[in-house]
């Protein structure tokens, strides 16, 4: 482990790359240290930061979803934030042409697009990883699959496409019905993309060893900073309690708290149980990525982006 903190499961130099516009993805778990690290990179190499997270992207989930504050962000423009209200649905189709043309933008003004976020779906559809499938809505199932419990739909899931049911938040019933959608019209997850890839892409992952740890901090951080008052907010502001559930994470717990179907101990410990399930999941899925270089420290972090902006 290095100065960072950070394990190693694979490290290797980038590859070679062929000319194509070049992209730097930060990728990890929640909790794991990629936002200081995309501020970074950006002031070091001129880079602007596009946000791949899957929340982030509504207006006024700032303390639950840990979203960068402006002190934080120290000058460098942040794409993909605040972009929605949270009462509206925004899926992976939204975020890949916002974020296409965020990262247009950037290039435009020869500055380097950084694609910082933990939301693997959002981030491989983006960078040429996995095709988007074209499944249009079945209103018909939809309504059928809404009859059912979030754990039954995960049974279903898992017997159509066991390789998509282990990256899907088990409880999250929005994101089970559209896979299932998607499997039964597919018979599968999306493929992989082997080529014809739009971007020279440098994967950059962090994964702490101590990252139980950083998830118990980062919480009580984010409760002392008024987590708690903000779903209550959210809520007045005509956000439904069924909406915060949808949402998942923190927003699912803090409606079952504000609705005192849970105790304060009980909100707090079952959220950072989900928040750790939820952790394990992204990591998951970023192993699949052979490209990816997990770094040890910020340090190394920056010479590899050297290296591969020369």
């Amino acid at each position: 482990m290095g100065a960072g903190g950070y394990s190693v499961p694979m490290l290797k130099p980038p590859s070679t790359y062929s000319g194509q516009a070049k992209v730097i993805a930060i990728v990890g778990p929640t909790s794991s240290g990629k936002s200081s690290l995309g501020v970074l990179l950006a002031k070091k190499f001129n880079g602007e930061i596009i946000s791949a997270d899957s929340r982030q992207v509504y207006r006024g989930l700032n303390i639950g979803t840990g979203k960068i504050s402006k002190k934080e962000m120290r000058g460098i423009p942040h794409y993909l934030l605040d972009v929605v209200s949270p009462k509206k649905q925004f899926n992976a189709d939204d975020f890949v042409r916002l974020a296409r043309n965020a990262c247009s933008s950037i290039l435009q003004k020869a500055r380097m697009p950084i694609v910082v976020g933990g939301t693997g779906f959002y981030v491989d559809a983006l960078l040429g990883r996995i095709t988007l499938p074209n499944v249009p809505p079945n209103a018909a199932l939809r309504a059928q699959l809404e009859k059912k419990s979030a754990a039954q739909l995960f049974a279903m899931l898992k017997n159509l496409d066991p390789r998509r049911v282990k990256t899907v938040e088990p409880k999250h019933k929005r994101r089970l019905i559209r896979a299932i959608e998607i499997a039964k019209a597919l018979g599968k997850s999306p493929p992989y993309r082997t080529s014809d890839v739009e971007y020279d892409v440098l994967w950059i992952g962090l994964n702490p060893k101590n990252l139980k740890q950083k998830i118990h901090a980062r919480l009580s951080a984010r409760i002392k900073s008024g987590m708690i008052a903000e779903a209550k907010r959210l809520h007045e502001a005509g956000l439904s309690y069924k909406r915060m559930d949808e949402l998942g994470l923190e927003y699912r717990y803090l409606a079952l708290y504000l609705q005192k179907k849970l105790t304060y101990e009980q909100m707090l410990e079952q959220l950072e149980r989900a928040i750790g399930r939820y952790a394990k999941r992204q990591s998951r899925w970023f192993k699949r990525n052979p490209e990816i270089v997990w770094i040890k420290s910020k340090n190394e972090a920056a010479r590899f982006a050297k290296k591969f902006l020369s």
